[in-house]
């Protein structure tokens, strides 16, 4: 076994992103891939299989891939994980931005016994992402460590999109995961205290907040717009592809996009032209479209609490083009779409988040969730966004009641 080939990466969540896309990338370049997670049962699986099938989604049909050189320690196990945190030539985190916070002590603990600096790979779709986690990381660090020096940060935009499995597929195979063809990783450049690691399909950028602010008001808007506006128009649509079949709801969900990517050039300015994001948007539409991959209505469109909140998706983007003074209408008219969202999962059941949502809806009304889900307050583009919304959700309750009239 080569020097190479003994390389190791740690990566926090054995989850659909952890396996898929960043186990994935560090196994093929030939390191060992140990992966962190608190399901116990899923530690045991991996290491008693060694490795997982990776089945890629496409319309040509699908191909797989297995993942090798591949172990797991129990999150739950503190002196383990620290120990290969302290060993790893790389750490990857994909447990989602409300788990960090658990994380923090026993990454610090692992930092703290290292003999060389380490780079961790920030795989959370997450808006300033080094500095939240620094944070968190300085709060079980003596004050005089070298945080800077010692740990680099390295934030991403992921783009790569995978589907929920149904109770069948997981039958068939615990271990195997679902996945686009998309693979490319795009990380900071400028995060890394080390050398990039060498790994096909990995981008290094610079500016990647505008890389971020891309995935998250282009892609993931566009996305929450097909599955809000598809269900609004007809709850029976099971997959995006459907929604994105009606011509209607096609447009409504580029120019959704559009406005979007254009907030995106005002607040990044020279970074993308109108042109590169128009492809960007055609390329997105033309997966979104995949029918191979299976992506569920409920799986895009579920957890409203979040996909609502002020610093997401859909909220985020409106504030920010009421700051450059640009037009933010679709981007509102999906938001109001979003408010009669009740898709179920294959067991007909709605996501438990958006119940508690939709009770909150009932008992305060738009108002009540723009304040308290969307957290707009009374700043000159808080209430531009506030008005503007209520305004749109207005009009289109009436423009119902008129068609059924």
């Amino acid at each position: 076994m080569t020097a190479e080939n003994k390389r190791m990466l740690v990566q926090f969540g054995a989850g659909n992103i952890g396996r898929s896309f960043i186990g994935q990338l560090f196994s093929h370049a030939g390191f060992e891939v140990v992966f962190v997670d608190v399901d116990s049962q899923l530690v045991e699986q991996l290491n008693a299989a060694g490795g997982y099938t990776l089945v890629i989604k496409s319309s040509d049909g699908d191909r797989k891939e297995y993942i090798d050189r591949v172990r797991a320690v129990d999150g739950s196990n503190h002196e383990a994980v620290a120990s290969v945190v302290a060993a790893a030539d790389y750490v990857a985190t994909s447990v989602g931005s409300s788990a960090l916070p658990h994380i923090y002590k026993v990454l610090a603990d692992g930092i703290q016994r290292r003999d060389r600096p380490v780079d961790i790979i920030i795989a959370e779709n997450m808006r300033d992402g080094a500095r939240i986690i620094a944070e968190g990381l300085h709060s079980y660090l003596p004050d005089e460590f070298p945080l800077e020096e010692w740990v680099g940060l390295v934030e991403t935009s992921i783009g790569k999109m995978v589907p929920i499995m149904s109770e069948k597929d997981k039958n068939f195979d615990p271990l195997q995961v679902f996945a686009e063809p998309y693979n490319t990783l795009i990380v900071d450049r400028c995060g890394f205290v080390g050398e990039i690691p060498p790994l096909p399909g990995l981008k290094a950028v610079d500016h990647i907040d505008a890389y971020v602010d891309r995935k998250l008001f282009v892609h993931n808007l566009g996305h929450a717009a097909a599955a809000y506006l598809g269900y609004a128009a007809d709850s029976t649509f099971r997959y995006i592809w459907q929604v994105l079949d009606d011509v209607e709801r096609f447009y409504q969900v580029r120019r959704a996009m559009q406005q979007g990517a254009a907030v995106v050039r005002a607040a990044h300015p020279g970074i993308f032209t109108e042109q590169e994001t128009d492809m960007h948007i055609d390329d997105l539409l033309e997966r979104f479209c995949n029918k191979a991959l299976g992506d569920t209505v409920f799986r895009v469109g579920r957890d409203l609490m979040r996909k609502l909140g002020r610093n997401d998706r859909i909220v985020g983007a409106m504030l920010l083009a009421a700051e450059h003074g640009l037009p933010f209408d679709a981007i509102a008219t999906v938001y109001c779409a979003a408010l009669s969202f009740k898709a179920t999962n294959e067991a007909g059941q709605m996501d438990k988040k958006d119940a508690q949502f939709h009770k909150l809806l009932e008992n305060q009304g738009i108002e009540g969730v723009l304040r308290d889900v969307s957290g707009l307050g009374n700043t000159e583009y808080d209430r531009n966004v506030f008005e503007t919304v209520r305004e749109t959700c207005s009009k289109a309750e009436k423009e119902k009641i008129e068609d059924l009239t």
